[in-house]
């Protein structure tokens, strides 16, 4: 019953066509498409409604946007049928990230993202995939190692305070809500630019995009 996906446009159309017609779950076929075309591990997550995380928790302090302690993490690699007996476990989860093994993350403001996005592609730079929050962040995919060293790449730059700039790097031990899940019952996270494929595993080095980033991160602040 289960299969391994492929890399190819028609290997993703058929993987599709056929979870319509076996009944599967969109966000089975979401997570297989992570684990089977891009290489990622993902983790089933919390949910939020009504104020209340799924994690029984009433003390939860992030209800809707954390992986679920009890739930097993889905390895890269994992097929279809493998992805939906660990979702038919926990099921309506979310679908998270563990950051810092394949990529880390730079986030910022929306706006000041969605302009660098404009601008380094103009500029013909390599950009991984890029998300976006309901709460207005954007997450640009970088190099593992992005994180630790973002302040040292920043002063270089010119950049002594990213605070100020409200650009933060996210590496291990975070996670982040993945496309098309629910985060913290504040509306789904979607793609600004997709993954790639065949690129999925090799996200650009920080320091590519990074003055753009933070060049258009402290105009979106000054105005």
């Amino acid at each position: 019953m289960g299969f391994t996906i492929g890399i190819s446009s028609r290997g993703i159309r058929d993987i599709r066509s056929g979870t319509r017609r076996r009944g599967r779950a969109p966000e089975c076929t979401a997570v297989a498409e992570f684990t089977g075309l891009w290489g990622w591990d993902v983790v089933p997550g919390a949910r939020a409604c009504a104020g209340a995380c799924s994690c029984g928790r009433s003390d939860c302090r992030v209800p809707g946007a954390h992986p679920l302690p009890f739930a097993r993490e889905v390895p890269a690699g994992a097929t279809l049928s493998e992805v939906s007996e660990a979702w038919a476990a926990c099921p309506g989860a979310s679908a998270m990230l563990p950051v810092g093994r394949t990529f880390d993350v730079i986030e910022v403001a929306e706006a000041a993202g969605r302009r660098a996005l404009a601008r380094l592609e103009r500029m013909g730079l390599p950009v991984g995939p890029v998300a976006v929050t309901p709460e207005g962040r954007a997450q640009f995919f970088v190099a593992p190692g992005a994180a630790a060293e973002l302040p040292d790449l920043l002063y270089r730059l010119g950049w002594d305070d990213p605070w100020y700039l409200d650009l933060h790097g996210l590496g291990p031990g975070t996670h982040i809500t993945a496309p098309p899940s629910d985060r913290g019952g504040r509306g789904p996270v979607h793609w600004l630019r997709s993954p790639v494929p065949g690129s999925g595993s090799e996200p650009p080095a920080a320091r590519l995009l990074l003055g753009t980033l933070a060049y258009l991160a402290h105009r979106s602040r000054a105005s």
